[in-house]
C-alpha cells in the first residue's frame, strides 16, 4: 500500500507507483471527494473525454439533432416514440 505524509503547509508527494498507475503528469488535477462519513475518493482529471470512444462500439444508425430535439420533446409531453409504442388491442 502507497503513503504520503502531510507537509507542514498540507502539501503531499504522491508515491511513483500511485502517479504511473494514474498517468499522472506534472500539472495534472486531482479532486477529493467525500465517500460517506471519513473516507475520501481520489479522481486524478487527466484522462480526456476522448478516450471513451467506442467504448460501446458502433452505434445501428447515426441520430441528428433534429432527431434528438424531438425525442426529447415527445418524452416530455408523454407522447409514444419509436422505443415506446402504444399496443393495441
Amino acid at each position: 500500500m502507497a503513503s504520503a505524509t502531510v507537509t507542514s503547509k498540507g502539501q503531499i508527494t504522491i508515491p511513483i507507483e500511485v502517479r504511473k498507475e494514474l498517468s499522472l503528469k506534472p500539472g495534472d488535477r486531482i479532486e477529493f471527494y467525500k465517500s460517506g462519513y471519513g473516507p475520501y475518493t481520489i479522481i486524478a482529471k487527466n484522462q480526456s473525454v476522448q478516450r471513451l470512444k467506442g467504448m460501446f462500439g458502433k452505434f445501428p444508425r447515426v441520430v441528428s439533432v433534429e432527431e434528438m430535439n424531438e425525442a426529447i420533446e415527445q418524452e416530455a409531453a408523454g407522447l409514444p416514440g419509436p422505443d415506446n409504442e402504444v399496443e393495441e388491442s
